[in-house]
């Protein structure tokens, strides 16, 4: 897979757990992230990522803040995207299954009671059901 990947101050850890990680897996990863804790802004770290994943050729995006809620807040402001805060396998499944997220967001600063590589490996193996779910997200899409 292709994936983008951007974070703020608040989860240089995690994002880089998930980078190493989704390499070993031979994925492709552009990182766009910080890799220091001096203080950016997630909103700024969201548009960049949106905007690289916007130029095409992305399986789905993965944007990090302290708690994953300001990022994918910011990332959801973006017509088109559908980023899901995700904190289990169980969510992660959800997220593509029944919503067709193409961006997830985790938090540098939350405690997760599953391995996040765990959380994220469900959402990369789930697909969209479709069928009653794909009017849901023409309706999600069609709100922004």
């Amino acid at each position: 897979m292709r994936i983008v990947i951007a974070n703020d101050h608040g989860a240089v850890e995690l994002k880089h757990r998930l980078l190493a990680w989704l390499q070993a897996q031979g994925h492709e990863v552009v990182n766009l992230g910080v890799d220091t804790e001096v203080r950016v802004d997630y909103p700024d770290q969201a548009v960049l990522a949106v905007q690289e994943f916007r130029k095409g050729g992305y399986d789905f995006g993965i944007v990090c803040c302290g708690t994953g809620i300001g990022i994918s807040i910011a990332a959801n402001k973006h017509s088109g995207i559908r980023c899901a805060l995700i904190h289990d396998s169980y969510t992660a499944r959800m997220a593509k299954e029944h919503n067709n997220a193409n961006f997830v967001a985790f938090g540098g600063r939350v405690t997760y009671h599953e391995p996040v590589e765990q959380i994220l490996a469900t959402f990369m193996a789930a697909e969209f059901e479709g069928g009653r779910h794909a009017q849901r997200v023409a309706k999600l899409d069609a709100l922004c």
